[in-house]
């Protein structure tokens, strides 16, 4: 299944390095960081970044 996977700069909860979790897919995968100050709901605080990881994946 292929993936990319979003985090936003601001959302207030530590995450790990992307490569802690990227071994976890087996399809082709992409990791993004979302910078602005955009908190945890990226469909609402960042649609023009959310609605492109979308289509770019169908297109994986």
């Amino acid at each position: 299944m292929p993936t990319i996977t979003l985090e936003s700069d601001a959302n207030g909860a530590p995450h790990p390095d992307s490569s802690t979790y990227a071994s976890k897919f087996t399809g082709r995968y992409s990791h993004r960081v979302i910078n602005g100050g955009i908190g945890h709901n990226l469909p609402q605080e960042a649609p023009r970044e959310f609605t492109e990881a979308v289509i770019e994946v169908d297109g994986y």
